[in-house]
């Protein structure tokens, strides 16, 4: 301390400057130690034998918030999906080697922004015992390792055959929106046209290039309900159920595209049928697909499937979701604050829902029906085939 006392303010300084440096030398090998340490611990570290492990074939139920994801679907040019997060979770978790010998198969796959409430997946897991009471706790392995987003709720065991895609007898979409200037009256009266077995080309889009050129679905039943509880006024929420065997590309998108405008009276709920009718009408109208986030997957179902729920994982779902919601809640909240203030001081405007349909908006509405039309399923079919061509005689 004496010598202190005799140095400079500059001195001091450049002492001080020099222990700073010395502490970040430190702390810079310490780091590089622990790292070290951490390499040579995985290169030691036997890897995982999977050739001494049973396995057991699962259906494995999930919901996914998909919004922040770039779709369902496994994609070369980016990791940001909800497939590769899950394989990561199950490659981490070892409770398969990979995808290839994992027997795995999807029941539906989802655009990019799209939800899922209930999303099943049928896969080979790795098995700890034969009797269900003492497995493994899928759901919660996989959880510990999955973001708040993704979170897996039950599982079943099933037959080495059950296919999540092949033995899903009806699968269940719902679309949330709020109420605003809509006639949702009209727009069930239209609804009821979907319902039954139709030629759906005009409300989807059409796959012919991935095979796909029979658009004959059933719709077993399509409604619109309150999710306010008995709320119908112009800011409540409300929900568009449609059940079915199986959906198109786009699907529910293209038929919420043309409900909406028969809820704001631009077109008439006798427009369905209109757009059902290939034979008058082969060529799809030009018109916009609703927007994807409010849509989600919210069932999937399957004969004779008991669901096994682990009720401690649960609450741990639970509360993350809680926690999510709350956040959500109170921005909604401050959002809706802010629009109760601005009407103090400016005209009433009325709710709408043109945001839900995206696209540019001319000035003048042209009728859906008298809109330039897309090149026919034929076209489209010879169209492919002469690609499909060129592809193999260039290699």
């Amino acid at each position: 301390m004496d010598e202190f006392e005799n140095y400079s303010r500059e001195q001091l300084v450049a002492y001080i400057k020099s222990l700073k440096n010395q502490n970040t030398q430190l702390l810079q090998t310490v780091v590089k130690n622990d790292t070290n340490k951490k390499q040579l611990r995985r290169k030691t570290s036997k890897p995982f034998d999977f050739d001494k492990c049973k396995y057991r074939h699962v259906l494995l139920k999930f919901f996914y918030l998909g919004w922040d994801y770039d779709g369902y679907v496994t994609q070369e040019d980016t990791s940001n999906t909800v497939e590769h997060s899950i394989f990561k979770a199950l490659i981490k978790t070892c409770l398969i080697k990979n995808r290839s010998t994992s027997n795995y198969h999807r029941c539906g796959r989802t655009d990019k922004g799209v939800s899922a409430f209930s999303q099943v997946i049928s896969v080979d897991l790795r098995s700890k015992s034969e009797n269900i009471e003492d497995e493994l706790n899928y759901c919660k392995m996989l959880n510990s390792v999955l973001p708040a987003s993704i979170q897996f709720t039950a599982w079943c065991p099933v037959g080495n055959n059950f296919s999540a895609r092949f033995d899903c007898r009806r699968r269940t979409y719902k679309y949330f929106f709020p109420k605003g200037n809509l006639d949702v009256r009209a727009m069930t009266i239209a609804a009821k046209y979907l319902e039954g077995t139709h030629d759906f080309r005009n409300f989807c889009k059409m796959d012919v290039n991935n095979g796909v050129v029979e658009f004959v679905r059933c719709i077993l039943s399509i409604d619109f309900s309150s999710f306010n509880e008995g709320c119908h006024s112009d800011d409540s929420v409300y929900v568009m159920t449609v059940t079915g065997n199986a959906f198109l590309w786009h699907q529910i998108r293209y038929i919420f595209g043309i409900l909406i405008l028969i809820g704001q009276h631009k077109e008439k709920p006798e427009i369905i049928l209109e757009l059902l009718d290939v034979t008058s009408n082969p060529r799809k109208p030009d018109y916009h697909l609703a927007s994807e986030i409010p849509l989600n997957l919210y069932d999937c179902y399957y004969d004779k499937i008991d669901w096994i729920y682990d009720q401690k994982s649960l609450k741990v779902v639970a509360s993350k979701l809680q926690e999510m919601w709350t956040f959500s809640e109170i921005k909604t909240t401050m959002m809706k604050s802010m629009l109760l203030d601005l009407k103090k001081h400016a005209d009433p405007c009325h709710q709408n829902n043109d945001c839900l349909i995206p696209g540019i908006k001319p000035r003048n509405y042209i009728p859906v029906m008298k809109r330039q039309r897309c090149d026919s399923l034929e076209h489209k079919i010879q169209r492919s085939r002469k690609k499909h061509c060129k592809k193999e005689d260039a290699s």
